[in-house]
């Protein structure tokens, strides 16, 4: 098999699990507080990042970080998982998941806009143009299409996973100043910020009462949502850069394929009845991702 069907293959694998963890973050939310779900997920990832480690035999790299890499790991797990799932986990217990998993994926244009007086960049007319986009759809997606009434669903919940969008961004900002290996450094993430979860557990809800549903729900969050999928899509665009890979572009863009089928997953394990404005925001959402990636690829 070459590296080309590779990479597909690795591509398609991420994408169709991606596009089953919002019904998986509802369905968990019936069954656990947006924090126990969050404590159960961690342990779970942990578990999952331990066992790519293992394979990968990169646990040697863990004695060979310097102070300042574990520092930088331990901040940005305050991020990532404890702010950004507790926001989020919370955002999806307020609204349906057709309305949170869309609105999730205006982080790509929030971090744009965050990378200006982060990271010092400019933002173009045609980027500015494709923020305005995004947002728009944001606004049909939370007013369900009923634009002049200009009356959010639910507030809390729009702005919570819009929140967290900020969160995600800030963590990936953060990011692209460490040298740590991407699985080791989202290890040490996770690690860091576990006691912190349990910590916030114990003080706001108490220990989760475990059933069938709850610790299946929330296993396959940590181990694939939160473990295995960032592992997937590392060596998809591993394959992609390779010569005959065909482009990290092509399989890139498959990421837009992920919120439709999510839909499908959301209307017949949730149970929600798809609104079309629903599907209206979403496509202005991912058009404006598209004219941002496209703007950025041509500068």
């Amino acid at each position: 098999m070459n590296d080309k069907r590779k990479a597909l293959l690795f591509g398609l694998a991420t994408v169709g699990i991606w596009s089953t963890v919002a019904s998986a973050f509802k369905l968990s939310l019936r069954h656990l507080a947006p924090i126990q779900l969050l404590a159960c997920a961690c342990a779970a990832s942990l578990v999952a990042l331990a066992i790519l480690i293992t394979i990968q035999g990169k646990q040697g790299q863990l004695k060979q970080l310097s102070r300042h890499q574990l520092l930088r790991c331990a901040l940005l797990g305050v991020l990532n998982p404890f702010l950004y799932y507790l926001i989020l986990f919370k955002s999806y217990a307020l609204l349906p998941a057709q309305e949170a998993q869309p609105l999730n994926y205006t982080w790509a244009i929030t971090l744009s806009l965050l990378s200006v007086p982060l990271l010092g960049q400019k933002i173009s007319m045609k980027a500015l143009l494709a923020i305005l986009v995004s947002y728009f759809g944001v606004v049909v997606i939370s007013t369900h299409g009923e634009l002049l009434a200009f009356r959010f669903s639910n507030p809390t919940g729009v702005a919570l996973a819009l929140g967290s969008t900020i969160i995600w961004a800030l963590y990936w900002i953060g990011n692209t100043r460490s040298d740590t290996d991407p699985i080791i450094g989202l290890f040490l993430n996770f690690a860091f910020g576990f006691p912190l979860i349990l910590l916030t557990m114990f003080f706001v809800s108490g220990p989760p009462a475990f059933s069938v549903e709850a610790v299946l729900g929330s296993a396959y969050v940590g181990f694939f949502e939160m473990g295995v999928t960032f592992a997937l899509w590392l060596t998809a665009m591993k394959h992609a850069a390779l010569p005959d890979g065909g482009g990290t572009a092509r399989i890139a863009n498959l990421i837009f394929l992920s919120p439709f089928l999510s839909l499908i997953f959301i209307h017949f394990l949730v149970g929600e009845e798809i609104l079309l404005s629903t599907v209206a925001g979403l496509g202005f959402i991912i058009a404006g991702n598209v004219l941002m990636q496209w703007g950025s690829r041509n500068k």
